[in-house]
């Protein structure tokens, strides 16, 4: 299985870490070409607006859009949740997301750099209690359409009960980092989606 990570712009290092460590094969990916060669993608925390420009830039906004609309396994974190989002609110004109999960997402919502914080999730599907979730310029989903389940939301704070954690069939997204905190079920999680929809393909 070797899982992709857009490695245009954020924390690509620190996927890759994490997608070795779920016994998988991770790979930084720029080009077209190198996508062709993967069989799932995660994309990054990092800032939106420019990923959006440089993937524009690099040629990468359509061959992701035909892979996300082929069935390709995805998992956003952060910037990577609002870069699959249908629609974005508070977002510049010419940032253009990939899109693919039907959910309104508010960028920076839970404020600038220095509000960053630590909350815990419980997130559906994966077991072992709470995630204690980094938040940095976070998004947070305001609202979902039908076909997408709500994994996770804020468990305390100002922020409680706010979506933070989606599923569409074959996309996964989080407002928080993951990859920061050495708790690797999240990826684990995406891994084995990837594994499905592999072994369904081949099916």
């Amino acid at each position: 299985m070797i899982i992709g990570v857009l490695a245009l712009q954020g924390d690509t290092r620190e996927h890759l870490h994490a997608v070795a460590d779920c016994d998988a094969i991770g790979r930084p990916v720029r080009r077209p070409e190198e996508l062709d060669s993967v069989d799932a993608l995660i994309i990054p925390g990092g800032e939106s607006t420019t990923m959006s420009k440089l993937a524009i830039e690099f040629g990468m906004l359509d061959p992701i859009r035909k892979r996300i609309a082929g069935g390709m396994p995805v998992y956003g974190s952060c910037a990577g949740m609002i870069m699959l989002a249908r629609e974005l609110l508070d977002a510049r004109a010419d940032q253009v997301p990939f899109g693919g999960i039907d959910m309104t997402v508010r960028r920076n919502a839970f404020g600038r750099q220095v509000d960053s914080f630590e909350g815990t999730v419980d997130i559906e599907d994966i077991d072992g209690g709470p995630f204690s979730a980094v938040f940095i310029r976070a998004p947070w989903v305001e609202s979902v359409g039908d076909g997408v389940r709500v994994l996770g939301r804020v468990n305390d704070g100002p922020a409680a009960g706010r979506i933070v954690a989606v599923r569409q069939q074959h996309l996964l997204a989080t407002a928080f980092h993951p990859e920061l905190t050495g708790d690797l079920r999240v990826h684990r999680y995406f891994v084995e989606m990837a594994r499905e929809a592999g072994q369904t393909t081949e099916g």
